[in-house]
């Protein structure tokens, strides 16, 4: 019997790393939705390659292009409740929608799919709180995408807080790990997005190359897995060969290796136990040889030190700085401001006079976590000279 299977930003690099993955077994996956925000030409392409039974196109100025394309294919656009869409349960799903735009959609199907695979940070950081009582409720397995998390996991199977000493989470150092400090607020977009292992999108890889997306891991991994937040840390591994390492109570240390594509933790959230994984390559040892491992100078990447204030600061602080972020990395790649200016803006919110106000709230709906998100992006774009 086919698996019945939805993608949530089919058209964005873990969508189509996951649709690559299908495309070689095609005959045991049943595609119900594909959903996109506005690349239309590739929706039509992907639903038309793999009989979607169902299209999602956001933005409604293109609905009637997709939908004069797909014949066969029913085809919906705009804020549609994707439980409008279909009501029978789904197998799988990946959620892979960037930006807080995805966690609704996230949301939704928790409450249809026996298994929602996240590649969505920012669902998890500002609306862990709904998800997990809907899990629970729905009783939906909930499986982390990012390779750090998608690591922790794997390595802390039947494992409690009491039997782990510490967890590691590794980072590249990106395209300016040998670059000095002095010469950082001279860097262009072009050069943060060339990021020396991953091919990833613009947003994700600026926040690589300043290490901000280290503060969302921990914050992350922090919701996800029931261990004490004291216990997480940050080392540099430029070969993004080992993504997370455990060091247990028993003396103990594990760690799980594997080559910089998504689609080895994409591919074990879809078979789980079975081995189905195609394109397995054989061990390298110039690589092993070459691993190394370094502490991450505070100085050139003042981000690290945004967790403790993350962590320790009130329920809705995640949400706070995850919109400012966004708002910053957008006013980088239009040249508007100065690469450190981004963490350095990000410290100043702590210090306005209406953070605390707004850090303090705990949500309970999408609705009240979108009025923190949209006071952090109108108080951050106030605190930038454009």
């Amino acid at each position: 019997m086919k698996r019945k299977i939805a993608i949530l930003g089919s058209t964005g690099s873990i969508g189509k790393s996951t649709l690559d993955i299908i495309r070689k077994d095609k005959k045991n996956f049943d595609v119900i939705l594909l959903t996109a925000n506005n690349n239309y030409k590739k929706l039509i392409q992907q639903a038309k390659q793999f009989n979607a039974k169902n299209v999602l196109i956001k933005n409604h100025k293109f609905y009637l292009r997709v939908k004069n394309s797909l014949k066969k294919t029913k085809v919906y656009s705009g804020d549609i409740s994707i439980k409008k869409i279909f009501s029978k349960k789904l197998d799988y799903t990946m959620s892979a929608v960037v930006g807080l735009a995805g966690l609704q959609p996230t949301l939704d199907v928790i409450k249809i799919s026996k298994t929602v695979a996240i590649a969505n940070k920012e669902a998890i950081i500002c609306g862990w709180d709904i998800i997990s009582k809907l899990i629970k409720r729905y009783k939906t397995q909930i499986l982390p995408v990012d390779s750090e998390h998608f690591s922790i996991m794997e390595l802390t199977k039947n494992a409690n807080d009491s039997d782990v000493e510490e967890i590691i989470i590794t980072a590249s150092g990106g395209p300016f790990l040998k670059k000095p400090l002095n010469k950082l607020n001279q860097v262009k977009p072009k050069q943060a997005i060339n990021h020396p292992n991953w091919k990833m999108g613009k947003k994700i890889s600026i926040d690589s190359a300043n290490m901000m997306n280290k503060v969302f891991e921990v914050i992350e991994a922090c919701k996800l897995f029931k261990f004490d937040k004291k216990k997480y840390k940050i080392m540099i591994h430029p070969q993004s060969y080992v993504h997370s390492i455990i060091r247990f109570k028993n003396g103990l240390i594990k760690m799980i290796l594997y080559n910089t594509d998504m689609k080895i933790p994409i591919s074990n959230t879809i078979y789980q136990n079975e081995n189905s994984f195609s394109n397995i390559s054989k061990i390298d040892i110039k690589i092993l040889n070459k691993l190394n491992f370094e502490k991450v100078n505070i100085n050139k990447f003042p981000s690290i030190k945004l967790i403790k204030k993350c962590l320790n600061f009130d329920y809705s602080t995640p949400i706070i700085i995850n919109a400012s972020n966004e708002v910053l990395v957008d006013l980088f790649l239009r040249e508007k401001i100065n690469f450190l200016d981004i963490v350095a803006i990000i410290n100043k919110i702590f210090k306005d006079k209406d953070f605390s106000k707004y850090a303090r709230r705990k949500p309970k709906t999408v609705k009240e976590i979108k009025i923190i998100d949209n006071w952090a992006r109108l108080k951050t774009t106030n605190m930038c000279v454009i």
